[in-house]
C-alpha cells in the first residue's frame, strides 16, 4: 500500500532537495532533516542550476535565499509533490481505504463557528484522515489553492477564475451586529447612515469586507467618531457585546453569538449595499481526490446548516442548499 514517503520518490531528487533547502534556509538544515549528506544535496542543487543555466539560491554565511528563478522552481516542485501525494491517495482509495491527508484553508471567523463541527463530523466518519487546517485571508487562500498547496478552501467573497473552481457558494447579506441592549437592536433593518451614528469596530485592511467598505462606502470612515480598527474578529465581537460599538459584518461571522443571544444581526437595507458570499473552492487545474470531494460536500453541508440555525433563531427564512461537487 503506497505511503507519502514512497510516492514522493516520484519527485525528481534535485527538486526534492532544492525544495527542502528552500523550506529550511540552508543545506545543512536540509541534510539533517532528510538524513542525507550535505554534499549530496549541494551537488544536486548545483547540477539543477547548471541544467537551468541560472542560480536558484543566493548563498551567504547566514543561509540560502531563493532567487526569482528559484521561486519559480519551488512553486513547480510543490505542485508536483502535491500531485504525487494525490496519486498515492487515489491508489489507496482504489483499494477501499478512506485515509490520507487533506489540507484546508479557512478564515479566522470560522474557528468558533461551523469549523469545529465539520472537523468532528469528518473525524467520526473517516478517522484515518489526517486534516491540516491553515487560517488565511481570502487572498492567501486563493493563492495557496492555485499554487497547489491546498486541497480545499472555504472563504468569503471568492471569485471564480480560470484556475479556481467554486463547488458551492451561498449569499450573505451585509448587516450590522449589535448587543441585545443596543438602541438599534429592535430594528428589523438598518441603513449605513444608522450604523455610522454609533462608534464602529471595523476589520483590518487584510480582510475583503474592509476593502469592500472602503471602495463603496468610504464615507463610513470619515464621518462621526473614528472607528476602532483591528484584525481580530474576536475583539470586534467582544467590543460589540459590551454595547459600546457596532460592527458591519455577515451573520456567519457571528453565528455562535447570534444563536446564543449575545449578539443580534440586523440586515442593511441600502440598495447599494452589495451582499457578501461564502464559498468552498478547489483548484481547477487538477482532479479532486475522492476523499477531498467527500470533505468538500461535508463542509458545504455544515456551513449551510450553520446558516439555517442562525436564520431560524432570528425568524428569517433560509434557502441555503449546497450544490453537489
Amino acid at each position: 500500500m503506497p505511503n507519502p514517503t514512497t510516492t514522493r520518490q516520484l519527485l525528481p531528487k534535485a527538486l526534492r532537495y532544492a525544495l527542502e533547502v528552500a523550506n529550511v534556509g540552508s543545506i545543512q538544515g536540509a541534510a539533517k532533516h532528510l538524513s542525507i549528506s550535505a554534499s549530496a544535496i549541494d551537488r544536486q542543487v548545483l547540477l539543477l542550476e547548471a541544467d537551468l543555466g541560472v542560480p536558484l539560491f543566493e548563498r551567504s554565511p547566514s543561509g540560502m535565499r531563493l532567487t526569482a528563478a528559484g521561486e519559480v522552481i519551488v512553486v513547480l516542485a510543490r505542485r508536483w509533490r502535491a500531485d504525487i501525494d494525490r496519486v498515492g491517495l487515489e491508489i489507496k482509495q482504489m483499494q477501499g481505504v478512506d485515509q490520507g491527508r487533506l489540507k484546508l484553508a479557512a478564515m479566522d471567523s470560522h474557528t468558533n463557528g461551523f469549523l469545529p463541527l465539520f472537523v468532528a463530523r469528518l473525524g467520526q466518519r473517516y478517522p484515518k484522515i489526517q486534516l491540516e487546517i491553515d487560517i488565511m485571508s481570502t487572498d492567501q487562500a486563493t493563492a495557496a489553492l492555485i499554487g497547489g498547496e491546498l486541497d480545499i478552501a472555504v472563504a468569503f467573497n471568492l471569485r471564480p477564475q480560470r484556475d479556481l473552481h467554486l463547488v458551492w457558494t451561498a449569499g450573505l447579506p451585509l448587516g450590522c451586529i449589535v448587543a441585545p441592549q443596543h438602541a438599534l437592536a429592535a430594528q428589523p433593518q438598518v441603513t449605513l447612515k444608522d450604523i455610522a451614528a454609533y462608534p464602529m469596530a471595523v476589520q483590518g485592511r487584510s480582510l475583503t469586507i474592509r476593502r469592500y467598505l472602503e471602495s463603496r462606502h468610504a464615507w463610513l470612515f470619515s464621518e462621526g467618531a473614528p472607528p476602532m480598527v483591528t484584525n481580530s474578529l474576536q475583539l470586534v465581537k467582544n467590543l460589540v457585546q459590551s454595547g459600546g460599538h457596532v460592527a458591519i459584518t455577515s451573520e456567519l461571522d457571528a453565528a455562535p453569538e447570534i444563536v446564543a443571544g449575545t449578539l443580534r444581526f440586523i440586515p442593511v437595507r441600502d440598495r447599494d449595499a452589495s451582499p457578501q458570499s461564502v464559498g468552498v473552492a478547489i483548484s481547477a487545474m487538477r482532479p479532486l481526490p475522492r476523499i477531498a470531494r467527500i470533505a468538500a460536500e461535508l463542509l458545504a453541508a455544515e456551513i449551510a446548516e450553520c446558516l439555517e440555525r442562525v436564520r431560524a433563531h432570528q425568524g428569517r427564512q433560509s434557502s441555503v442548499t449546497p450544490k453537489q461537487v
